[in-house]
C-alpha cells in the first residue's frame, strides 16, 4: 500500500528580450525571487559566470529563477539599470529589484547571494528524492512513497515530491490516486516542469485507457501501411503499455511520411510524450534527436 499522506524543477533558466522583460521578470518575479543575468557573447567573465550561477538556481529546486539577457541584441533594460560592466545580476523580488552583483563571483558567493534572497537549501530533501527514486527504480514503490511523504511532511508544496508520486501511483495502475496527488499541487506551481510532466502522463494514460486491443491497429496498418489514424492510436497504445521506443517510433513515422497529418498531431503527441517520460529518459533523448533530424534535414 502506498503512503496515502502527502500534499502537495526544468524551465528555470531562460533567455529573455526587451519585449518579453516585463513577463519574463516583473510578473514572474511575483511567484519567486528572478535573477537577470546581463552578458554580451564577447565577455570572457560572463562565460565564466553562466554554469557557476545555472547550477547554483538549479540547486535552489524552484525558489529562484534565473533569466539571461545579451545586451548586445537587447541594451535598453540594461541601460535603464545603470549597468556599467557585465558580467551583472540584478535580483528582482515583487516586480522590484532588491539585490545585485558584478563580476564572475565564484561558486560560494553565488551561492550565498542566492540564499540571502531565499534561504538555505535543503540538501536533506534533496537526499530524500534521490534516496526515493532509486527505490522506485528498483521496484520498491512502497519505500519510495514513503520517502516521498517524508519530504512533503517538511515541505507540503515541493513540486519534485508531488509528481513522483502522482506518477508513482500512475506506474501501478492506479490513476485515481495518480490524480488524486496532482491535485494537490499549489496553483501557482501548476506549471512546474515537474508537475507538467505528470499531467501530461496522467493525460497519456487515459488516452491509452480508451483504446482497448492493439491488435486491431496492428492489423490496419498491415493492410494500409499510409493508415495514420491506426499508426496514431497504436502508438498512445504503446505508451501507455510504457513501450516507449516503439510509441515514439510509430510517431515518427508519420512525421517523415507526412508532417501536417491532422494538424500536426503525431509531431505534438510526441513533444506531450516526451513531456510525460522526462527529459533525460532514453525513449525522450533518442526520440527528439530523431525528431530533429526529420524537422530540420
Amino acid at each position: 500500500m502506498l503512503a496515502a499522506t502527502a500534499a502537495p524543477a526544468d524551465g528555470l533558466i531562460k533567455d529573455t528580450t526587451t519585449a518579453a522583460f516585463r513577463q519574463d521578470v516583473i510578473a514572474e518575479s511575483m511567484n519567486q525571487p528572478v535573477l537577470v543575468d546581463f552578458w554580451a557573447p564577447w565577455c570572457g567573465p560572463c562565460k565564466q559566470l553562466t554554469p557557476i550561477i545555472e547550477k547554483a538556481v538549479t540547486a535552489a529546486g524552484g525558489k529562484v529563477k534565473l533569466v539571461k539577457m545579451n545586451i548586445d541584441e537587447h541594451p535598453q533594460i540594461a541601460g535603464q539599470l545603470g549597468v556599467q560592466s557585465i558580467p551583472a545580476v540584478f535580483a528582482f523580488d515583487r516586480g522590484q529589484p532588491v539585490d545585485g552583483f558584478m563580476g564572475a563571483l565564484p561558486e560560494g558567493q553565488v551561492k550565498d547571494f542566492i540564499e540571502r534572497l531565499v534561504g538555505p537549501g535543503s540538501a536533506a530533501a534533496d537526499d530524500l528524492l534521490a534516496e526515493a527514486a532509486a527505490r522506485a527504480e528498483a521496484g520498491d514503490a512502497g519505500g519510495a512513497a514513503e520517502l516521498y511523504a517524508a519530504v512533503l511532511a517538511e515541505d507540503p508544496e515541493n513540486v519534485a515530491a508531488i509528481a513522483a508520486l502522482a506518477k508513482l501511483h500512475l506506474d501501478l495502475g492506479d490513476l485515481d490516486g495518480a490524480k488524486r496527488f496532482l491535485s494537490m499541487a499549489p496553483a501557482a506551481k501548476a506549471n512546474d516542469p515537474a508537475i507538467a510532466g505528470a499531467r501530461a502522463a496522467i493525460e497519456v494514460a487515459e488516452q491509452s485507457a480508451s483504446l482497448g486491443d492493439l491488435a486491431e491497429f496492428e492489423q490496419r496498418l498491415a493492410a494500409d501501411p499510409d493508415d495514420h489514424q491506426a499508426r496514431f492510436d497504436l502508438a498512445l497504445g504503446l505508451a501507455g503499455k510504457n513501450r516507449r521506443e516503439e510509441a515514439a517510433d510509430q510517431l515518427l513515422t508519420i512525421v517523415r511520411k507526412e508532417r501536417a497529418w491532422n494538424d500536426e498531431a503525431a509531431r505534438k503527441q510526441l513533444v506531450q510524450f516526451f513531456e510525460a517520460w522526462g527529459p533525460m529518459d532514453p525513449a525522450t533523448l533518442a526520440g527528439r534527436r530523431r525528431l530533429s533530424s526529420i524537422l530540420f534535414s
